[in-house]
């Protein structure tokens, strides 16, 4: 069964900006499920977009600033 972007609900969403780096942490429920946390990071290009990034290592700095956040987040579960 594909995915389907409609059955995807945000129940809590907040961005942390770290000079060209920024790290998005969610708590999403698909089709009425579970909630789940999410982290995303995304890079900025030197044009200014920014773009999508493996997530699987975060610096000290990335981590005290998303602590907080992912304990928010886990109040909206």
């Amino acid at each position: 069964m594909p995915y389907e972007p409609a059955k995807d609900v945000s129940v809590f969403k907040e961005i942390i900006e770290l000079g060209d780096t920024r790290v998005t942490v969610g708590v999403f429920s698909y089709n009425e499920g579970a909630k789940k946390l999410q982290l995303s990071r995304e890079n900025q290009t030197a044009e200014g977009e920014w773009r999508f990034a493996k997530l699987g290592r975060m610096t000290k700095d990335e981590t005290e600033a998303v602590l907080p956040l992912m304990q928010k987040a886990v109040g909206q579960m």
